[in-house]
């Protein structure tokens, strides 16, 4: 009777075994999907480390393009800087060479004002020769008929041609002079056209430096684009770090999760192998 209860009780006691052995089996296999599900969400950590160690490479890179730019916009404003004062100084040489062209001009109304006074009396002058002239036909034509007068008329013909010889000394006096102005004349022409040409050529480099100036100004306005697309791309690179991190600690407190889970399943594993009891021999 003894026997036939230990019997019973080595079969009860056989399948609770085979029961817990089932149960150490499933435990386990839990235990290797908990392992591989733990080795891939090492290896996505690792993945996610590498990206991270990518994105703040490329952050970096971006950092070091930003510094350039902004020592590029440095130069570029003292270069800007430099152009403006160009500019300033070509304005007042312009302003200082437009006040000289008109004193000139002045100079020149002076000289032209001059010379229609002097070709005025030069005419006045031809005018009173030939009244001269006219004077000696009928002074030599009264001298032919009055010979008693001829004396006298000499004497009044001798005055009349000291006086037209200092005429004619006066009209090459005011010949000379007139070819002196005209020469004056001619050289500050020339000087006009020289000022003229150089306000031509200084007016065509002060658009050539407002188009560089305006080209720089351009070339400005895409590296501030690009310096604002470029912190724009960093903020959206500082949002996905910060995602990542976030999903990586989310990731690790799972895991660790996981780590408890399977320490506590290995725990009750072990205990469940240990035996219940031990059969006397």
């Amino acid at each position: 009777m003894n026997t036939r209860i230990k019997k019973e009780e080595l079969i009860i006691t056989n399948k609770e075994l085979v029961f817990q052995n089932e149960e150490k089996e499933k435990r386990a296999a839990e235990l290797i999907i908990a392992s591989t599900e733990l080795a891939f969400q090492n290896d996505e950590k690792e993945k996610r480390a590498a990206e991270l160690i990518v994105a703040n490479t490329e952050l970096a890179f971006q950092n070091d393009e930003k510094e350039k730019r902004a020592a590029e916009l440095i130069i570029a404003n003292t270069e800007l800087a430099f152009q403006n004062e160009e500019k300033e100084k070509r304005a007042a040489e312009l302003i200082i060479a437009n006040t000289e062209l008109a004193f000139q001009n002045d100079e020149k109304e002076k000289r032209a004002a001059e010379l229609i006074i002097a070709n005025t009396e030069l005419a006045f002058q031809n005018d009173e020769k030939e009244k001269r002239a006219a004077e000696l036909i009928i002074a030599n034509t009264e001298l032919a008929f009055q010979n008693i007068e001829k004396e006298k008329r000499a004497a009044e013909l001798i005055i009349a041609n000291n006086e037209l010889a200092f005429q004619n000394d006066e009209k090459e006096k005011r010949a000379i002079e007139l070819i002196i102005a005209n020469r004056e004349l001619a050289f500050q022409n020339d000087e006009k056209e020289k000022r003229a040409a150089e306000l031509i050529i200084a007016n065509k480099e002060l658009v050539f430096q407002n188009e560089e100036k305006e080209k720089r100004a351009a070339e400005l306005i895409i590296a501030n684009r690009e310096l604002a697309f470029q912190n724009l791309e960093k903020e959206e690179r500082a949002k996905e770090l910060d995602t990542a991190n976030k999903k990586l600690a989310f990731k690790n407190q799972e895991r660790r999760i996981q780590t408890a889970e399977l320490n506590i399943a290995n725990r009750e594993l072990l205990f469940q192998n240990k035996p219940l009891w031990t059969e006397s021999p």
